[in-house]
């Protein structure tokens, strides 16, 4: 090494996937018969979800964004209903209710949850109001008692969008399972992945049906291949993501408890650390760790941490921001007329999040030096 030269620092990854030799044999083995989409494995990869979960349908689509647009298609959305949800959450969820019309109505978050404040939903609630979509940010769930009592009341829909919490639950029901049907999210930082994937879970068989048909252009099951009952999609998944998310259900107990286990290292060493909170999980929630958020103090300005962020990269630290409000994204105040300080409690923990490496490779020691950087820069 030159004197110019500097060392390496060794990169803490933000996310990673965690394949074993089982998955990539699983989808060798897909790859040396003929069926490589609508074959044995999507059959199989449903079953996996019906069984654990405990529901009659499971539907595999290309992405948790396509199985909620599917849904809202089967539920009758039209243009101008309107649907209730959150605006902390990935864009998906707000962008999949504007495919076809509908209007999004968002309502601030609980400041301890930082999951929708079902006590602001009822004032939101119109004549035009079709649905509520709670999501389970980050692997936790919101009241959904108190949800399903509000939609009751105004005889509204309830999509649950558990793209983030494959394996939680809400009082011993599995998230997803909760609203009239749940979608789930397999891209490579979710509790499981396929690459890119995602499900619909639902009890109703119509839903089921309708779904079932438009992911795949249309198509009743049992009608020929150039025979289209009502408009659809390619939203199919290929058997070649189905034999790794099979192999990824079967170990999937193994992989929640690595991510608790990871979590609760940060959880210790944070514990004591005044400057950072925790997103608070209720006692009748069983969070299935999706990521690693902390939030920084009202001390912190969005400034200060974004040079924070800044710092621990240059540290070896991936890190990130999450989420950017969806309200304050550049097409939601352009094209619906958002703006900085519609929903405060958001904007406040949006500006102060610092998203730590997580993910099941992560060791002791890696949580350690992580932990230990970000001390050093608050």
């Amino acid at each position: 090494m030159t004197h110019r030269e500097k060392p390496v620092t060794r990169q803490i990854s933000l996310s990673g996937p965690d394949i074993s030799e089982a998955e990539i044999e699983a989808v060798t083995a897909v790859l040396r018969t003929p069926y490589l989409s609508l074959g044995a494995k999507l059959d199989e990869f449903e079953q996996t979800f019906t069984d654990r979960l405990g529901v009659k349908h499971a539907i595999a689509t290309s992405s948790g964004t396509a199985a909620l647009h599917l849904l809202w298609r089967a539920f009758g959305l039209n243009p101008g209903d309107e649907v209730i949800t959150t605006p902390f959450s990935f864009i998906a969820s707000a962008n999949s209710i504007l495919f076809d019309g509908g209007r999004v109505v968002f309502v601030d978050i609980d400041p301890e949850t930082w999951q929708i404040d079902v006590a602001r939903i009822e004032t939101a609630v119109t004549l035009r109001t079709k649905a509520l979509l709670p999501v389970d940010v980050f692997g936790s769930l919101p009241d959904m008692d108190a949800i399903w009592s509000l939609a009751k009341k105004h005889d509204l829909r309830v999509l649950e969008d558990s793209c983030e919490a494959l394996g939680a639950s809400y009082k011993g029901r599995p998230a997803g399972t909760i609203g009239e049907a749940g979608t789930f999210g397999f891209y490579p930082n979710k509790q499981i992945t396929t690459g890119e994937g995602g499900m619909i879970v639902t009890n109703d068989d119509e839903l089921a049906f309708l779904t079932r048909s438009m992911r795949n252009q249309g198509r009743d099951p049992d009608a020929g291949w150039l025979q289209h009952a009502r408009l659809g999609y390619n939203y199919r998944i290929c058997d070649i993501n189905c034999a790794l998310g099979i192999v990824q259900m079967q170990r999937l107990d193994e992989i929640l408890a690595k991510r608790t286990r990871v979590a609760g290292w940060y959880s210790e060493r944070l514990a004591d650390e005044p400057r950072v909170a925790m997103m608070e999980i209720p006692d009748e929630v069983t969070i299935a760790w999706f990521v690693m958020v902390v939030r920084l103090s009202d001390d912190y300005s969005q400034a200060d941490r974004d040079d924070i962020l800044a710092k621990l990269r240059r540290a070896g630290i991936a890190c990130s921001n999450y989420f950017t409000p969806i309200h304050l994204q550049p097409f939601y105040q352009q094209q619906h007329g958002y703006k900085p300080g519609d929903f405060p409690i958001t904007e406040a923990l949006s500006a102060r999040t610092v998203a730590l490496p997580f993910h099941n490779h992560l060791s002791e020691a890696d949580v350690d030096q992580a932990v230990t950087e970000l001390r050093k820069l608050l």
